[in-house]
């Protein structure tokens, strides 16, 4: 098994490391209820899950059924 020769230092360490970074999400706005959102992904409103402004699922009707 392979060992280092000598220990890394702190700095060194550190410096090979700036790269990875965390990125902040994107956040889109539904064009239909201006609720903020990530992208490619459905979101839910006021008991209506939306995806690309459509209305997915309605379970505001089957409450009132209910």
């Amino acid at each position: 098994m392979a060992h280092p020769k000598r220990k890394i230092s702190k700095t060194r360490r550190d410096k090979r490391r700036t790269h990875y970074k965390a990125t902040a999400p994107q956040i889109a706005t539904c064009p239909t209820t201006g609720e903020p959102h990530l992208y490619h992904r459905a979101h839910w409103f006021e008991g209506k899950l939306y995806y690309r402004g459509q209305v997915l699922i309605d379970n505001s009707e089957v409450e009132n059924i209910a």
